[in-house]
């Protein structure tokens, strides 16, 4: 269990936001995806599997580390 593990809240700030899993290991490789809509938050967590997270589309992302907002689909 990864109860000490870092999480990032997601929210989205306009419909079709993807977030994406990304795998640990030799490969890197896509392991679950998301679609949010205009207000919705997912909240996510790095684990043995997930060592990174890819956002498409307009966002705000807060970590321990701080908060950030991507930018939104041109």
């Amino acid at each position: 269990m990864y109860i000490n593990s870092d999480y990032v809240v997601i929210k989205a700030l306009e419909d079709g936001v993807s977030v994406i899993g990304l795998t640990r290991g030799a490969d890197t490789r896509f392991h679950h995806s998301e679609k949010l809509d205009k207000g919705e938050v997912l909240i996510a967590q790095f684990t043995e599997h997930t060592s990174a997270i890819k956002i498409r589309g307009k966002a705000h992302i807060q970590t321990r580390h701080g908060e950030i907002e991507s930018d939104g689909k041109k």
